[in-house]
């Protein structure tokens, strides 16, 4: 054989070999729970810069909204993993028998956060429990409110409809709002033209994990091979998009939601870095995506302390697996 002919056998073998790894690739759906939006960056980023596609893994990102429920297309088999709110899902799911599991806490910190006018006297966050009108969403008055009823001193008096729309909130100085405070305080700067005063509820005590990452018990177990390589390529996309270049990543979530400018996108990030909400607490130490068993017991002693369950309606045993997370990964998270 000559090496002409060794060289374009080799040739052959090499092409064959990467038509493979193509072929080899497994395919993935993540479901988001709302719009694109810089929350959900690190998903993005890791589409984007090709971490998903290192790990061996062809990830399409289906985004939620307000017309659209992902949830129950996990549970089914339309998607393989989900984006989780917060872990009152996560109990919901364990209560009812649902055949679900988080497997990673991308947020140390909810960004579920209240919003109020600056120079109307809410200075601190008790303040707030004197607001005459808080614009909170139906599907949050069955969430972080009671919590707020029970132990801040809030009523349901104070209780108007949220729709998304920040008009009536800028309408009225006195009024209070909710938000994600890695988005609403950027909307309000840009159509109100002021800094509202933030209080993030996971600094006062609503000690939930979120931006969970969800999948079926079943495919833990008989997959966790492809359980751990997403949960690592998201977890090392979100070190990427908070730390690194992040403008490809920005790019696909403008493309997915037109609503989302550069500027919104880069006060978002802003925000997330300076209330910690990804890389604080045991994220620290234990790496982006850290979860405790304690933390989640004591987050659940609460909700029952609201009266949003009773003791011993969720086996708590059930709601996480830390198998894929607490390995370091993601750290140091601030180069």
């Amino acid at each position: 054989m000559n090496v002409s002919n060794t060289i374009k056998i080799i040739a052959a073998y090499a092409l064959l070999a990467g038509v493979s790894a193509v072929f080899a690739a497994e395919n993935v759906v993540f479901a988001t729970n709302w719009k694109a939006q810089a929350g959900h960056g690190g998903f993005y980023q890791a589409l984007a810069d090709g971490t998903y596609a290192k790990y061996g893994l062809n990830v399409k990102i289906a985004q939620g909204g307000p017309q659209v429920n992902n949830r129950p297309m996990l549970v089914s088999g339309e998607v393989d993993f989900l984006m989780g709110g917060n872990l009152l899902h996560s109990f919901d799911n364990i209560k009812n028998g649902m055949p679900t599991v988080v497997v990673a806490a991308i947020f140390q910190k909810d960004p579920q956060a209240l919003l109020a006018h600056p120079g109307q006297g809410y200075d601190s966050f008790a303040a707030l429990a004197k607001a005459p009108a808080m614009f909170i969403a139906k599907d949050a008055q069955f969430s972080f409110w009671p919590w707020l009823r029970a132990t801040q001193g809030f009523k349901d008096e104070q209780l108007r409809p949220y729709l998304f729309t920040l008009g009536p909130f800028l309408a009225d100085k006195k009024s209070v709002q909710q938000g994600y405070v890695t988005e609403e305080p950027a909307t309000v700067r840009a159509q109100g033209g002021f800094d509202p005063v933030v209080y993030l509820l996971a600094d006062h005590g609503f000690s939930t994990y979120s931006t969970t990452i969800e999948t079926r018990t079943e495919l833990v177990a008989k997959n966790p091979e492809l359980v751990r390589k997403f949960v690592e390529a998201s977890i090392i996309g979100w070190r990427n998009y908070l730390y690194g270049d992040n403008k490809a990543a920005n790019a696909l979530i403008k493309k997915d939601n037109p609503e989302m400018n550069d500027a919104i996108l880069k006060s978002s990030v802003q925000l997330m870095l300076h209330f910690g909400i990804v890389d604080s607490g045991d994220a620290k130490t234990l790496g982006i995506g850290a979860m405790r068993q304690e933390r989640i017991a004591d987050f659940y002693a609460k909700m029952v302390q609201a009266g949003l369950y009773q003791a011993g309606d969720v086996d708590l045993r059930k709601v996480a697996t830390l198998q894929f997370v607490n390995k370091g990964l993601g750290l140091p998270a601030k180069p």
